[in-house]
């Protein structure tokens, strides 16, 4: 089985919210930087927020104000709340971990996540 679990996803219309979960309790969470990935229309991975373990965030543009990362280092779960959510934000969301030392250095959006779950899917109508 996997490190990461992610539940959450759904099919939601235009403006609605939907709060996605990865459950982590299979790293060691606490020292972890935690990223939520989607795909580009290219098919390549693209990092939507990232959290340190000390708690700073970091948003792609095209999120920022929408969506919020956050993490409960007591149950070990990261989350992903959206919201005013568009049609372009359909994809397939997957938690991703940065475990030290590279995590204690950095957390940012184009850092490398070795530990990723399989994916929620999101879907976004209009």
């Amino acid at each position: 089985q996997g490190r990461l679990m992610e539940t959450g996803g759904g099919s939601v219309q235009s403006g609605g919210s939907l709060t996605l979960s990865c459950d982590a309790s299979r790293i060691v969470f606490q020292t972890a930087c935690m990223g939520w990935f989607r795909r580009t229309p290219k098919n390549e991975r693209e990092a939507v927020a990232t959290i340190s373990p000390d708690g700073r965030t970091i948003y792609a543009e095209s999120v920022k104000g929408r969506f919020t990362i956050s993490r409960d280092n007591d149950k070990k779960i990261v989350y992903l709340q959206m919201s005013s959510l568009l049609p372009e934000d359909t994809d397939e969301y997957t938690c991703a971990a940065r475990t030290p030392p590279a995590a204690l250095t950095s957390c940012n959006l184009r850092d490398g996540f070795p530990f990723r779950g399989q994916g929620t899917q999101v879907t976004v109508s209009s």
